[in-house]
């Protein structure tokens, strides 16, 4: 009855909203699907299912695309710049929360106010500040994956730091009180107490910093090199070589956008239960 009462539409209603929905979002997935074991003409033609099926076209592509040494560069830079912000970010939350020292405000406040600067602002200053390493210090940064490491955990963090302040400010103050009476350190009661109930919080922020190196096309076209190349990178310089040509590779292309996404599904599946958690409970409000 409670149920009936709160329930904004009815059932019925209810189900047609969500099956339109559901179709907005999963037909251009399906379309996708159906594309990249068409073939090339049948695509050109518009024809939606495939009257011939390709399914070679996910074996070309790890050759044409190069898309086994995007991947490869994608999970290095964008995993290790989630472990970093995950760790840093929980550490300088639980300083920021629990701690009171002049310039506290102005740091919250900071953390912000970064996230209101456009990321394509900072294209040209960041190149040009790594440029001049290579002048001045000698240190080659511009085409390694170092480029895309500082440069996606410069944008990473504010807002990681950010979800674990919002997520730590609900954990009680008397776990800490309690855990400083049995002797226990900061560092102690950062390791034994806060993190295993930060893991919402922490999945959120390591979440979104994967996304950031994994989807950015902007930064990993400039700052890398056809070593060090993101699989977005090699997606896009896939797509490009098409431009021109007789007919386009459609089911190459199709099958390796869905590959690039695969991964970001499987870790969305994974770590479901806790992106609901932090996003929900403490992490984002």
């Amino acid at each position: 009855m409670n149920a009936d009462v709160q329930r904004l539409l009815p059932r019925w209603l209810q189900t047609v909203v969500i099956a339109l929905i559901l179709l907005f979002a999963l037909a251009p997935v399906a379309y996708m699907l159906l594309a990249s074991v068409n073939d090339d003409l049948a695509v050109t033609r518009g024809e939606v299912w495939p009257s011939a099926w390709h399914p070679g076209n996910y074996a070309k592509i790890w050759s044409t695309v190069e898309l086994g040494a995007g991947l490869g560069n994608s999970v290095l830079v964008a995993g290790s710049v989630a472990l970093v912000c995950a760790v840093v970010s929980v550490a300088s939350a639980y300083v920021l929360v629990r701690y009171t020292f002049l310039g506290k405000g102005l740091i919250l406040r900071g953390l912000l106010a970064l996230q209101s600067i456009p990321g394509t602002l900072m294209l040209l200053p960041v190149f040009v500040l790594f440029a001049n390493l290579a002048t001045v210090l000698g240190i080659q940064v511009i085409g390694t994956r170092w480029a895309l490491f500082v440069t996606y955990l410069t944008f990473a963090l504010p807002f990681s730091t950010w979800v674990m302040v919002t997520y730590l400010r609900g954990l009680p103050h008397g776990l800490d009180e309690a855990a400083r009476l049995d002797g226990a350190s900061s560092w102690r009661i950062l390791r034994s107490i806060v993190i295993p109930l930060s893991w919402p919080g922490l999945v959120v922020a390591s979440i979104f910093a994967f996304l950031l190196g994994w989807n950015d096309v902007l930064f990993a076209s400039v700052m890398t090199n056809p070593d060090s190349r993101t699989a977005a990178v090699a997606l896009q310089v896939f797509g490009a070589t098409q431009e021109g040509g007789a007919i386009p590779v459609y089911g190459q292309l199709m099958a390796s956008a869905l590959v690039c996404a695969l991964p970001v599904v499987v870790l969305y599946l994974v770590f479901q239960r806790f992106l609901v958690g932090g996003l929900t409970a403490g992490g984002v409000k």
